[in-house]
C-alpha cells in the first residue's frame, strides 16, 4: 500500500492521463484505484506496482513482455487497457467490473452449487484455451483473480505474473515477493521450474474448482511451505470425499487435472472443461490431436496445386470423422504452406501433439504420394509409407493413409466412423478431379472464379450424373456468388434450389443443409429454418469450424449469445489461426454490448479486410469513440471503393459528422439499398447510423426491415445499442420492441 506521500506523487503523474478517486483493493503485488479516463469518458481501474517491486523488475523488460498480454481479447478475459510508468510508478489499466469476485462469493457462501461452479469453470476454462493458443500462460488463478458481473465471468491480471517473471527473474527473491498463489500453485510452481505451459493452470483452475465445491482448497495447512509441500507430493483428498454429490464425471475429471506431473493432466484446458460434462471421461482423456499440414505438390506441371490441396482437405475431412481425435481444420492447417518452421513450433501454435505431412505427385494418371507421421512435441518420426498408382486408386491410396494414421495413433473405430471413412460420395477419378478443381476455384471469390468453378461442377455431373456432393458444391457456389455481390437474385434461387437437390439423394448431405441454412439466413428472413439446417449441418459434421461460425453468426441476429460461447471455443480449438474465428471474440464483445472490448481487440492480428475495417468502425462508433472512428474511415476507406463495406463505412462517418443528407443518399444508393433491404444485420446497422445522425423516421424504417428479415436480438434493440435507445417513447419504435421481444423470448438455438 502506499503512503499519503506517494499517492501525492501518483496522482500528480497520472493527471494528464487518469484522475484517481479512491483505493479499491490492495494485495501482495499492488495497489488498485479506482480513477476516470477523462479522453473516453469512462471509469477505469489501475493497478499500481508497490514501489519495491517496480525498482526490482526494471521498466523496459517489463513493459516489453506484457505488451504480449496486452494483445489478448476475449469475452471472459479482462482486457489491458494501457500501461505505462510515471514518476517510477509502474502501473497499468483495466475497465471497472461492477460486482463480487469469486472469493467474495465463496466468502458468503462457502460451498457452490456443482452447476454454477462448473459453469464458472467453464467460463474461465474459455479464457484459458484462448490464451494458450496466444502462448499466454496465467500463472496466478485463484479466485481473486475470477471476477463476477451480471451472470458473466471475466479472468483478471491475465498474463501479469509471467510478465513480472520474465522481467524481473531471480531479482523478485530479494523483495520478497513470489508469484503464484500457494493453495493453488502447480506442483511444477513449487519446485521453480522455468519451462511453465498451460497444464499448469488446468491444475490451479482444478484447485480452484476443489474449493468451490468442497468449501476449502484440496490442500490446506497450518503454513504456506507446508502447502506448497502437500502440492508436491500429497494427492488430493477425492473431492466425493467431502461433498458425496458430486456427479462422477466431474470427480474424475478433477482427480486427473491435480496430476502430479504434467503430463498426468489433460493435453489441454477444452479437454478439462469438455469431461465434465461427459459421461465417459476414460474415453476423453484418450483423445488425441493432430495437425493435416499441406502436401507438398511435386507435380511436373504447375497447374496441380489444386489436387494436393484437395487430398489435403480430404484426408483432414476423413479424420475429423474420428470422434476420439481432434482434427485441426483446413484454414489454420493451410497457414503453414511453404512454411519453414519446426516441427514443436507448429504444434506450439496449434496446440497438439501429432503432425501429418507429405507430397504429392501427379503426372499424367500416374500418382504417387508420401506421408509421414510425426510426434510434433519432439519432431520424432512415428511412421512413415509411399503409395503408387494411378489416378483411379487415388481413394484407396487416400483410405489408405488415413487408416494408417489410425492403426499408428492407437485408435479403435466405432462400427459408424469405419463405415464413415469407406464412404465414397464420388466413384470417379476424374469426376473428383473436376471437383477439386472447382473447389478451388470457387474459393477465389471472383465471378471469374466462380464461373470456371461452376463449368467444373458441370463437367462432373455430365460423367457421373446426379451426385449429392456436386449438387450441394454447386449450392455453395451460388451462395457464394449472391453473398458477395457477384450475381443477381436469381443466384439465390439456384443456390436454394441445388441445395435441395442434393437433400433428395442425401438427406443428411453437411454441404446442402449449410447452404440452405446460410441462404435462410442471409436472403429469406428465416431465422428458425437457418438454425435448423445449420445444427443439421453440424450433426454430420460436428468438428467443422466454418459451419459453427455460420451458427454464430444466427446466434447474433437472435440475440443468444449465451449460446455462441461454446460455439466459438470450439471454433477456436478447431481453427486458431483463421482470421474469421480470431474475429469471433468481436462478435462476442459487440452482441453483449461489450464496445469498448470490441474496439480495443488487437485489430492488427487480422488481414486489411474491408470486412474487419467495417465492424472495427463500428465499434469504435458504439463505443462512442468517434474521433476514432472518424480516423480510421478517412484512412483505411478510399475513394474509388464502392462496396458495400465502404458504403456503410461512409455512412458511420455522415452520422458521425452529423450529415443526414450525405447519410440518407448512401442509403438510397441503389446497389446498397438492395443489400441492405435482403440482410438482416445490415439492416440493423443501417437503423442504428441513422438514428445516431438524428434520422429517426429513416431509423425506424430500417429496424423494421431487419425485424421482418430475422433480426430479433432484443438484448441489442433493447439495452445494448446506445443509438437506437433515443427512439424510446414512439409509439412505433415500442411496438417493434414488444414483437421483438416476444419472439426473442421463444426461439432456442
Amino acid at each position: 500500500m502506499l503512503d499519503d506521500d506517494a499517492i501525492g506523487r501518483l496522482k500528480a503523474a497520472l493527471s494528464d492521463r487518469y484522475a484517481i478517486e479512491r483505493e479499491i483493493g490492495s494485495g501482495g503485488m499492488a495497489t488498485v484505484y479506482l480513477a476516470h479516463d477523462p479522453k473516453h469518458g469512462r471509469k477505469v481501474a489501475v493497478k499500481v506496482f508497490h514501489p519495491e517491486l517496480a525498482a526490482a523488475l526494471g521498466t523496459d523488460r517489463f513493459f516489453r513482455e506484457i505488451t504480449i498480454t496486452a494483445n489478448l481479447s476475449h469475452p471472459h478475459i479482462l482486457p489491458l487497457l494501457d500501461s505505462g510508468e510515471a514518476d517510477g510508478f509502474l502501473y497499468y489499466v483495466m475497465p471497472v467490473v461492477e460486482g463480487d469476485s469469486l472469493r467474495d462469493r465463496m466468502n458468503r457462501e462457502k460451498q457452490l452449487a456443482v452447476d454454477d461452479a462448473v459453469k464458472i469453470t467453464e467460463h474461465v476454462a474459455s479464457a484459458l484455451s484462448y490464451a494458450h493458443t496466444q502462448n499466454v500462460v496465467h500463472r496466478d488463478i485463484k479466485p481473486e483473480n475470477i471476477l463476477l458481473q451480471a451472470g458473466e465471468v471475466v479472468v483478471a491480471d491475465f498474463g501479469i505474473a509471467l510478465a513480472v517473471d520474465s522481467a524481473g527473474g531471480t531479482r523478485l527473491t530479494e523483495t520478497g515477493f513470489s508469484l503464484g498463489t500457494p493453495a493453488y500453485m502447480s506442483p511444477e510452481q513449487v519446485s521453480g521450474e522455468q519451462e511453465i505451459d498451460g497444464r499448469s493452470d488446468i491444475y490451479s483452475l482444478a484447485c480452484v474448482l476443489y474449493e468451490m465445491l468442497a468449501g476449502d482448497p484440496p490442500f490446506v495447512a497450518s503454513s504456506p511451505r507446508a502447502v506448497l509441500a502437500k502440492h508436491m507430493t500429497d494427492p488430493a483428498p477425492p473431492i466425493t470425499t467431502v461433498r458425496s454429490s458430486v456427479p462422477q464425471p466431474v470427480a474424475v475429471a478433477i482427480t486427473k487435472a491435480l496430476g502430479k506431473a504434467p503430463a498426468d493432466r489433460f493435453d489441454s484446458v477444452n479437454a478439462f472443461s469438455e469431461a465434465l460434462f461427459t459421461t465417459d471421461v476414460q474415453a476423453e482423456e484418450q483423445k488425441k490431436s493432430i495437425v493435416v499440414l499441406p502436401f507438398e505438390d511435386l507435380s511436373p506441371d504447375s497447374d496441380q496445386e489444386y489436387f494436393s490441396d484437395g487430398l489435403t482437405e480430404e484426408v483432414i475431412a476423413d479424420l475429423s470423422k474420428v470422434r476420439s481425435l481432434r482434427v485441426i481444420s483446413r484454414s489454420s492447417a493451410m497457414t503453414f504452406k511453404g512454411s519453414e518452421k519446426r516441427m514443436p513450433e507448429i504444434a506450439g501454435e496449434l496446440n497438439v501433439r501429432y503432425a501429418l505431412e507429405g507430397s504429392v505427385r501427379k503426372a499424367g494418371n500416374s500418382l504417387r504420394i508420401t506421408a509421414q507421421l510425426i510426434d510434433a512435441a519432439d519432431d520424432a518420426h512415428l511412421w512413415a509409407d509411399k503409395y503408387t498408382g494411378t489416378l483411379d486408386d487415388v481413394f484407396d491410396m487416400q483410405e489408405q493413409v488415413s487408416r494408417s494414421i489410425v492403426e499408428a495413433l492407437q485408435l479403435t473405430l466405432t462400427q459408424s466412423e469405419h463405415k464413415k471413412m469407406t464412404e465414397r460420395p464420388i466413384e470417379d477419378a476424374s469426376v473428383l478431379d473436376y471437383y477439386l478443381r472447382a473447389r478451388h476455384e470457387a474459393n477465389s471469390f471472383t465471378k471469374a472464379g466462380i464461373e470456371r468453378a461452376l463449368g467444373y461442377f458441370q463437367s462432373g455431373l455430365e460423367l457421373v450424373g446426379d451426385n449429392a456432393l456436386l449438387y450441394a458444391g454447386i449450392a455453395y457456389t451460388y451462395f457464394q456468388a449472391a453473398n458477395a455481390g457477384l450475381g443477381q437474385e436469381q443466384e439465390v434461387d439456384r443456390a436454394e434450389e441445388y441445395a435441395k437437390k442434393a437433400l433428395e439423394l442425401d438427406p443428411d448431405c453437411p454441404d446442402a443443409h449449410l447452404t440452405l441454412g446460410l441462404v435462410y439466413n442471409a436472403f429469406r428472413g428465416d431465422q428458425r429454418r437457418a438454425c435448423d439446417h445449420i445444427r443439421l449441418s453440424l450433426e454430420t459434421r460436428p468438428d467443422d469450424a466454418h459451419t459453427l461460425c455460420w451458427l454464430i453468426v444466427v446466434c447474433y441476429a437472435v440475440g443468444k449469445m449465451d449460446a455462441a460461447l461454446p460455439l466459438m471455443n470450439k471454433a477456436m480449438e478447431l481453427d486458431p489461426l483463421d482470421p474469421l474465428v480470431r474475429w469471433l471474440p468481436v462478435v462476442l464483445d459487440h452482441g453483449t454490448g461489450r464496445f469498448d472490448e470490441a474496439a480495443d481487440f488487437v485489430w492488427h492480428q487480422l488481414p486489411p479486410l474491408p470486412h474487419f475495417d467495417f465492424f472495427h468502425a463500428t465499434s469504435l462508433t458504439h463505443a462512442r469513440r468517434f474521433d476514432e472512428a472518424r480516423a480510421l474511415i478517412v484512412e483505411r476507406v478510399s475513394d474509388e471503393s464502392d462496396d458495400g463495406f465502404a458504403q456503410m463505412c461512409r455512412l458511420i462517418k455522415a452520422a458521425i459528422d452529423n450529415e443526414p443528407e450525405q447519410a440518407l443518399s448512401l442509403l438510397t444508393h441503389d446497389e446498397t439499398r438492395r443489400t441492405l433491404r435482403r440482410d438482416p444485420i445490415w439492416s440493423y446497422y443501417a437503423a442504428s447510423f441513422s438514428a445516431l445522425g438524428g434520422l429517426s423516421d429513416t431509423a425506424l424504417d430500417w429496424l423494421e426491415n431487419a425485424i421482418e428479415r430475422g433480426f430479433i436480438n432484443y438484448p441489442m434493440i433493447a439495452e445494448h445499442d446506445p443509438f437506437l435507445t433515443t427512439l424510446r417513447g414512439q409509439s412505433r419504435y415500442d411496438e417493434l420492441l414488444e414483437r421483438v421481444r416476444r419472439e426473442w423470448e421463444v426461439f432456442e438455438i
